[in-house]
């Protein structure tokens, strides 16, 4: 281990609130009743699925661990690329009977082992527009980008997309298509300033921002391909762990938000860029109304919890997580956030059971999502100890708040069956199995991948019985597209209305802790058996109402008059 990470461990401050407990302490002596909405039962079943793979490394690698899951062969069915750090990155095919359990195969990527080592993470994003999906692939050293072909096939794609991947510890990534550019600005963050003298005390690395030049590839002029050869630097760079592109004002236009890490940094802070089409970014300051905030930022994640337009955002920390949203009195146009987390019970500052309640946590990936389909978004963090830092909890289960009334959140890590004497690190949320209900997989630093198929809800919230389970709510899967450009929209807002209740979810690129998702978009809708879909493409256009049947995967394409609905073999 890495002694200069342990002693620039911060002590912190005796946290005395702990958050509401569902189940059972250590001493097996019950505290409080568990939640009484559904507890998904998580099964644990990555070495029975196929998949054997963890992320390893030296310091360099105590962050990072993240995941990319997408759709490489055109089944509908989310594939995985996993970051391996010092081991080789690997792809697995997804080859899972629709409602059965988990099953993954490897596939070579025939792509030179060099490559495919110091990887952090990835993010899936179809960069040329051509309906298949790239990745862009982050490392110790220079990041890759891959492009995608037919049947899960990938090449090296810097030299085509004239990219340099720089020399950087890149750790986060973002992107967007901003008006009138045909392909995706790209954002790379970057951690510790390896190079620099007295590295790693305050000498993190500057941010990378490319924008796309159009290049014409064939004699006709038909074909082109974007050129990623003008590098912006988002300088000063704080030790990013996450970023996030966010429309936080309902502009139509989204800034660039950044997370990063205290540890390292002098006289930095969470960061906002706004990053306005055809103009410099522009970093956000107190004269703007932004609000210094210091924390340990490791993951980013977000959610319009009340469906006002507006987005709220887990930020995950050692110590406390915070839940911000926009202060009501905040004059519009002016980033000025408040905390929510203690009063919804989201601060997952200490792990919720074990030998070490009494330590601060660890939290890496964030990401909302609606676990047992009761139509309210739950928020799932990746806890881990960084290395053996002493201070902090060695036992640090990741965390499973389920939503409920009040927009309060309630611990349920535990009765679902997802904590593990692992260190999770990033983390992907979909439905492997195409059953309609949202599985888990969380990579780990030097244990193998924790693999969740979610089984329904739990007759008996503490059995450990894995037969007794019943059905869940009703949900709906959701997949947008478009033609020429930005085929999957990203950018786009999608409303799903059931009665008098409203939901609202983003198709994003970025985000988490080294690992992102494309993919159908899931959403819970409790006992409602139909509901209305609206959707606001990336150019601000709303489109018509669609009326839809609960309990179906559903394609939406743009100026189409009906969704179609799509049944998985």
């Amino acid at each position: 281990m890495n002694t200069r990470m342990i002693l620039g461990a911060v002590l912190l401050t005796a946290l005395t609130v702990r958050p509401a407990l569902a189940g059972s302490s250590d001493a097996g002596e019950e505290t409080v009743p568990p939640p009484t909405m559904d507890i998904p039962f998580m099964h644990e079943e990555a070495k029975a699925a196929g998949i054997d793979h963890a992320y390893r490394g030296g310091w360099e690698f105590f962050v990072g661990g993240g995941v990319a899951s997408f759709d490489c062969n055109g089944d509908r069915r989310p594939d995985l690329f996993l970051a391996g750090g010092t081991e080789p990155a690997r792809l697995y095919v997804n080859r899972s009977p629709t409602g059965g359990a988990l099953k993954f195969e490897e596939k070579d990527l025939g792509l030179p082992e060099r490559d495919l080592k110091k990887v952090t993470g990835a993010y899936p994003i179809d960069i040329d527009n051509d309906g298949y999906i790239d990745l862009a692939v982050l490392r110790v050293g220079e990041n890759r980008t891959l492009k995608g072909g037919p049947d899960c096939t990938f090449t090296s794609a810097n030299r085509l997309l004239s990219f340099d991947g720089g020399r950087a510890w890149t750790t986060a990534f973002a992107a967007e298509f901003e008006a009138d550019l045909p392909f995706p600005t790209l954002a790379f963050g970057n951690y510790v300033d390896r190079s620099a003298p007295g590295s790693p005390w305050g000498t993190c690395h500057d941010n990378d921002l490319f924008r796309p030049q159009k290049r014409e590839l064939t004699e006709d002029g038909k074909a082109s391909i974007p050129a990623y050869s003008e590098r912006t630097a988002l300088s000063p760079g704080y030790c990013t762990l996450s970023i996030l592109f966010t429309d936080w004002h309902r502009s139509g236009t989204p800034d660039l938000r950044m997370t990063n890490d205290r540890q390292y940094y002098r006289g930095g802070e969470e960061q906002l860029w706004s990053v306005q089409p055809g103009r410099p970014p522009r970093l956000f300051t107190r004269s703007d109304g932004w609000r210094s905030v210091k924390i340990w930022g490791m993951g980013i994640a977000e959610a319009d919890l009340n469906a006002d337009g507006y987005p709220e955002y887990a930020l995950t920390s050692m110590g406390d997580t915070k839940l911000q949203t926009l202060d009501e009195d905040a004059e519009e146009g002016r980033p000025i956030y408040r905390d929510i987390a203690y009063e919804r019970g989201a601060t997952a500052q200490e792990p919720y059971i074990g030998r070490d309640e009494t330590k601060p946590s660890t939290g890496w990936h964030a990401e909302f999502e609606d676990f047992n389909n009761d139509g309210r978004l739950d928020l799932f963090i990746a806890k881990g100890n960084v290395e053996q830092m002493p201070e902090f909890a060695s036992f640090d289960p990741d965390n499973l708040l389920l939503g409920g009334l009040g927009g309060k959140f309630t611990e349920a890590g535990h009765l679902a069956g997802i904590d593990l004497p692992t260190k999770g690190r990033g983390a992907a949320l979909a439905d492997f199995n195409m059953d309609g209900m949202l599985d888990l997989l969380v990579v780990n630093r030097e244990h193998n991948v924790s693999l969740f198929r979610n089984l329904g809800a739990k007759i008996d919230p503490r059995s450990p019985d894995a037969t007794k389970v019943r059905p869940m709510g009703n949900w709906l899967e959701i997949e947008l597209a478009q033609k020429n450009t930005n085929l999957n929209a990203i950018g786009a807002t999608i409303s799903v209305k059931t009665g008098n209740t409203t939901r609202v979810r983003k198709i994003q690129i970025g985000g988490g802790h080294a690992s992102g998702h494309l993919g159908f978009v899931h959403v819970g809708l409790g006992v409602s058996e139909r509901a209305q879909i609206r959707v606001q493409w990336p150019d601000g256009t709303w489109s018509a109402p669609y009326r839809v049947f609960a309990n179906n995967f559903v394609r939406i394409e743009r100026d189409a008059e009906q969704a179609q609905y799509w049944l998985p073999e």
